[in-house]
């Protein structure tokens, strides 16, 4: 799995095998999502439209929309709608503006009701075209005339002036009058068109004017996240994070699986690979304990990285393997023939794959089994043992715990012999008819037929 790439598959197999420990995270997280939105109260956000006429540039709606939310802005609103505990700092974390299309900057306020959002929004509208007018010279409570306006006041008088001057100038009758006349007529015209530029080129007679389109709607929803929202979400992130953390620990498995890898972890050859049915370890002995219960209820007793079991021979098939195994190490060993059967503590399938061994052997060798931790490896001292074979299941055990395994047998004084590796099969039905099983294998496993593979 660590070398392999994540497929569809994987992520099928964790959904199969660990679908209860699943459900009931989903559970677990939809409790979760619920508690939140229960410490978080609902909010409920109105928008209210504001209408910015003439023409603007898009860095200028962007202006006007942080504008809309300044702390000048928001403390005016804080200070109208007089709400108990709430200043202008906690206001401006529940106040957004943007710019929309046409000209039109939407104002929102999120509350803990829909009235009070409703109300915010508004105030929060109202309070910002007041300040852009005062901004623009377009304030009615200044009475101060600004320095265009003076100008404008001024190019009036001069007209005022120039007409009076083209009367009391001699009307046509001297080359020198219409002259006079022509030249005051021309000023007045540049006047005006002057006047025309400095309109267009002012900002506050263009772009003043801003209009409140309209009171804001009472929201009839709350604002996201909901509560169904957060539960949804729960329910969905609890068991997505579990799958996530079942993949990366299976890819940081260093777990072997193959068995050359295990060989040459032991440093040993490897005797032959024996098959022991699913069914045997269904009836095994189950542990009494409430984690071991919990364990059993959530369906996290049982591997989700091992492949299904596949299907194998009938009964004749699994006891022609061991009593190969048992073949090739009479030949392995001198007499008498006495050997140490390692199995590591809390391989059941081993456990019972060397009791079957030893059961095959009919003390042809003579098979003592012993337990051995991994944690702290210790295996007896050589009494009239000539050697140990190791009996273990594939993809259990890493190369330092078997290193360790290998250390131990070197420790006590026995030379391993070799390695038997045990799969999980799922068993067919006995065949009907056929010849009986003690001769085919009694023929099969006989000395004289031992030189074939591990089968």
């Amino acid at each position: 799995m660590s070398d392999d790439t994540i497929r569809l598959a994987t992520v099928g197999r964790i959904l199969r095998r660990r679908r209860r420990l699943l459900a009931v995270l989903a559970l677990v997280g939809a409790l979760v999502g619920y508690g939140t939105s229960v410490l978080f109260p609902p909010r409920y956000t109105a928008s209210a439209s504001v209408l910015l006429p003439g023409q603007w540039e898009e860095r200028e709606l962007l202006t006007q929309a942080e504008i809309a939310t300044s702390s000048v802005v928001v403390d005016r609103v804080a200070a109208t709608l007089r709400w108990n505990g709430v200043g202008g700092g906690e206001l401006r974390d529940r106040v957004s503006a943007a710019a929309a299309d046409g000209n039109i900057i939407k104002i929102s306020g999120t509350a803990e009701t829909p009235e009070r959002a409703q109300q915010l929004s508004d105030r929060l509208a109202q309070q910002f075209v007041a300040f852009a007018a005062r901004i623009a010279g377009d304030s009615t409570d200044s009475a101060a005339v600004t320095g265009p306006e003076a100008l404008r006041q001024q190019v009036e008088e001069t007209n005022r002036r120039i007409t009076d001057l083209a009367e009391a100038a001699d009307p046509g009758r001297t080359v020198e009058s219409v002259q006079a006349r022509t030249a005051l007529a021309n000023l007045r015209t540049a006047l005006e068109e002057a006047m025309q530029k400095l309109d267009q080129a002012d900002p506050a007679a263009g772009q003043a004017g801003l209009v409140v389109m309209g009171p804001a709607a009472r929201p009839t929803g709350e604002a996201p996240p909901t509560r169904t929202q957060l539960v949804v979400a729960g329910a969905l992130l609890f068991p997505l994070l579990t799958v996530i953390g079942h993949l990366a620990a299976a890819r940081v498995n260093r777990r072997l699986r193959t068995e050359p890898e295990i060989a040459a972890a032991l440093g040993s050859a490897l005797l032959g690979t024996v098959d022991v049915p699913e069914e045997e370890l269904a009836h095994r002995p189950q542990e009494q304990g409430r984690r071991t219960r919990i364990r059993r209820l959530l369906g996290v007793d049982t591997r989700w990285d091992v492949p299904e079991p596949q299907m194998s021979g009938d009964e004749d098939g699994r006891r022609i393997r061991y009593r190969r195994v048992c073949a090739r190490l009479r030949d392995r060993l001198p007499a008498p023939r006495r050997l140490l059967v390692v199995v590591p503590d809390g391989d059941d399938t081993a456990r019972r794959a060397a009791g079957r061994l030893v059961a095959e052997a009919g003390g042809n060798p003579l098979l003592r089994v012993v337990d051995v931790p991994v944690s702290r490896p210790m295996v007896p001292d050589r009494d009239t043992e000539t050697g140990a074979v190791v009996v273990l299941s594939a993809g259990n055990w890493t190369a330092a715990e078997l290193a360790g395994i290998a250390e131990a047998c070197a420790d006590g004084g026995h030379d391993l012999v070799g390695i038997v590796v045990a799969g999980t099969v799922r068993a067919r039905p006995a065949r009907p008819g056929g010849r009986p099983a003690d001769e085919t294998t009694a023929a099969l496993a006989a000395p004289g037929h031992t030189t074939g593979g591990a089968g």
